[in-house]
């Protein structure tokens, strides 16, 4: 991976982009629905793209929340709509044209009443709330975000009445009526002029950042926090949570320093990413690089994305805490601090995080379950309370509240950040601090993704490949103990491959957008250990495609 060397300084005024053209092509320009770019496609986190690429375009926004109101009448889910927005500059009018659509067919919908910007923990909380209790008249949500992606980008993604992000029939179902409705030039999509479609009677508002702060107490000691008296320092990155601290602060009387509340949809105050381009990855060194030159003022300091859906814990001792880290730490506390919680609630993980996770589990006694990619895998378990903890290595986690009931079924950065504090309040040690007790006890695993190029071809084997396909038995001078292609936690497809061995692993998935697969691979042999994991993984896996194509 090349390094850009403008990576981690700000952003040079020329590739700022241009929000006048942006959100002009957002209107004027129309997919090519022959392209399969410029189609309606749901990810694991929603439809994203670019009105620049004809990618996130008002026909995208018309045909999707047709197709979500459609689907919402096919379910019988006839309660209120919860949608919020993040501050990408996309957002508002993508924000506009779905109230439109929401308007015309009679849906209710709740939007923020100070017409502010929503977390996607907050949108999720807010269904939960409403839906306690109910059997009928359910709630569902829309989040209107790309989440970290560039500052060109758009998205939007979807929740049903679990609150959590929709699962693949769901957004296979809406993703294949909205692209029916580009087919036919929208001529079956319902919408009226938005200022009629805000004096709507079925248009209406919550106190979404209220309702959230408030109950925040639930999940999190703010107590202890409060007592504690921890310097703390945010930054919001330009995000939805810009709006959430002041109250959290005046409702809590935690010392909570934001040290950068600008909202500008160019994002250039943003440190540029690896590459050179404007992301806002809380998880990523290089756009984090500002907070984490003010760590020292700083007992404990973190940041979020722009839904706030993500985490970055940054300490004194470790600077920005590899997500991986931070992850077995909080479980290592939560799983000792959480009495009210049931005593067979176990840990979620996806198969691409540390393999510390797994020893933390078995040290403190709790299953393990091992998902694939993607939160939507955890919203079972923290639903009904038998997932104690749902965290991914791309810093994305929630937690069931002290009681051990749920508090949201999508990620939710807000929560992580301040059980950082409950855990340097209660402990007197920061989360890396704690994270280093582990590696002393278990190891200290190299870790590390990269990709690797791939052609079509390649990565339609690599989807699709079993266990017997691979012929190897070793890997880096160790016996493999498993070949994956389905999960251990739930059986589902990984949509890849991995391959253990007891002291690494290697994991392998194609890439939805580029000629690349991504090669997660970690080692509790060293970094030397880990190159040559990466080296034969590679090997392995081209000798494995070619033995399948033939």
């Amino acid at each position: 991976m090349t390094i850009h060397p403008l990576a981690g300084k700000r952003a040079p005024q020329e590739i700022l982009v241009d929000i006048d053209r942006l959100r002009k092509d957002y209107y004027a320009r129309k997919p090519d629905i022959t392209d399969s770019a410029q189609r309606v496609s749901f990810g694991t986190s929603g439809h994203r793209g670019s009105s620049l690429r004809g990618a996130f375009n008002e026909a995208h926004i018309l045909a999707i929340t047709q197709a979500i109101c459609e689907y919402r009448g096919s379910q019988v889910i006839t309660g209120p709509l919860y949608i919020g927005k993040d501050t990408h500059a996309l957002s508002e009018p993508a924000f506009a044209t779905a109230l439109e659509v929401l308007a015309a067919n009679g849906v209710v919908a709740m939007i923020d009443n100070t017409d502010g910007y929503t977390p996607t923990p907050a949108v999720s909380h807010a269904i939960l709330a409403y839906n306690r209790g109910r059997e009928s008249g359910l709630a569902d949500g829309i989040v209107i975000t790309p989440s970290h992606n560039p500052p060109e980008d758009g998205g939007l993604k979807y929740n049903p009445p679990h609150g959590g992000p929709a699962d693949t029939a769901v957004t296979r179902w809406i993703e294949d009526r909205a692209n029916q409705h580009l087919s036919s030039d929208l001529k079956n999509v319902a919408r009226i002029a938005y200022e009629k479609a805000r004096r709507a009677t079925t248009t209406r508002t919550c106190d979404f950042v209220g309702s959230y702060v408030s109950d925040l107490g639930s999940v999190v000691d703010m107590e202890i926090i409060r007592s504690a008296k921890l310097k703390i320092g945010v930054d919001p990155l330009g995000g939805a949570s810009v709006a959430y601290w002041r109250p959290i602060v005046e409702r809590y009387g935690v010392q909570v320093q934001v040290v950068n509340d600008t909202v500008d949809p160019t994002f250039r105050f943003m440190p540029l990413d690896w590459d050179g381009k404007i992301r806002m990855d809380c998880s990523s060194r290089y756009a984090m690089a500002k907070l984490i030159a003010l760590k020292d003022r700083f007992d404990i300091a973190f940041g979020n994305d722009t839904d706030s859906d993500r985490h970055g814990i940054v300490t004194r001792a470790a600077g920005l805490m590899n997500p991986n880290h931070y992850l077995a730490a909080a479980i290592s506390y939560l799983f000792t601090h959480r009495p009210g919680w049931r005593k067979d609630a176990a840990i979620g993980k996806t198969v691409v995080s540390s393999s510390v996770i797994d020893r933390v589990a078995a040290k403190v006694g709790r299953a393990l379950v091992e998902v694939p990619v993607g939160f939507k895998w955890f919203v079972p378990g923290l639903l009904d309370g038998s997932l104690g903890f749902g965290g991914e290595e791309s810093a994305g986690a929630s937690c069931l509240r002290r009681n051990g009931t749920v508090w949201t079924t999508d990620k939710d950065g807000i929560i992580m950040d301040l059980l950082a504090v409950e855990i340097m309040a209660r402990t007197g040690r920061d989360p890396s601090e704690l994270y280093d007790d582990l590696t002393r006890e278990f190891g200290a695993p190299s870790y590390e993704r990269i990709d690797a190029p791939a052609t079509a071809a390649q990565k339609a084997v690599l989807l699709k490949l079993s266990a017997e396909d691979v012929k190897a038995t070793e890997l880096a001078g160790d016996p493999i103990r498993a070949k994956l292609t389905t999960a251990p936690g739930n059986g589902a497809v990984i949509g890849g491959l991995k391959v253990v061995t007891e002291y690494g692993w290697f994991a392998a998935r194609p890439s939805g957008t580029e000629e690349v697969y991504k090669l997660y691979a970690e080692s509790f042999r060293g970094s030397e250990h880990l190159r040559r994991i990466q080296q034969e993984a590679q090997a392995l896996l081209a000798s494995t495609i070619a033995g399948v194509i033939g």
